[in-house]
């Protein structure tokens, strides 16, 4: 036990946002202010025609939502600690034992944006952790390499066939984006194209077969 400790407190944590927060914070922040004026000014629109209480109520039933919106997803964030994936909710944080999931699958939404994710279960909870999104022109957004190693090396001490299977299709995703292959190489990429051919409803759970078939 304090080996496994160790191991995790001498790893330094990895982020696991597909979209770093920072990047979309300043946009948040102007979302919020621009809501929260909104709804300072619908308040004193409809103070000339109601009581103060009323139109405080109504400033904050326009305003309110987006502003708790946006403060929302600026607190949201994930990352992964030694083999423990950490996803951080507006309230509370989830923490999912990687070595110990019960069940891993790689999900496909397919559609003009489709994306690709895996889903980690470990008893009772579940965590979706995106890997990539494409669109249909060949362009996307996949997770940055150091987090594909982690996630490889987490589900590689999984008992799991299913988690050691998943962990080799990362290990090749990982080499492919290292040499900067082309999308068509890229095997989430190549298993997106997969769930569009089945024209299928989304989310496309992808069977161990064809999860091996990628590698």
């Amino acid at each position: 036990m304090s080996s496994n400790s160790g191991e995790q407190h001498a790893d330094p944590p990895v982020g696991l946002d597909l979209v770093a927060p920072e990047m979309y914070a300043p946009m948040l922040r102007r979302l919020a202010l621009a809501a929260a004026g909104i709804g300072i000014g619908s308040a004193l629109l409809a103070a000339t025609v109601a009581s103060w209480p009323i139109a405080a109520t109504i400033g904050l039933v326009v305003g309110a939502p987006t502003v708790g919106y946006a403060f929302a997803l600026r607190r949201r964030r994930m990352w992964m600690s030694g083999t423990m994936i950490h996803a951080r909710r507006l309230f509370g944080e989830r923490r999912i034992e990687v070595s110990a999931a019960t069940g891993v699958e790689v999900l496909i939404f397919p559609a003009r944006l489709s994306r690709i994710v895996l889903r980690v279960t470990a008893g009772e909870l579940s965590q979706i952790v995106p890997l990539a999104m494409y669109t249909d022109a060949g362009s996307g957004r996949e997770l940055h390499l150091l987090g594909l190693r982690r996630l490889a090396d987490a589900l590689a001490t999984s008992q799991l066939a299913a988690a050691v299977a998943v962990s080799a299709l990362l290990v090749h995703q990982l080499r492919a984006e290292a040499r900067d292959a082309r999308l068509a190489e890229r095997p989430l990429y190549r298993a997106v194209q997969m769930a569009r051919v089945k024209d299928a409803v989304s989310p496309v759970v992808l069977t161990d077969r064809e999860v091996a078939a990628l590698t």
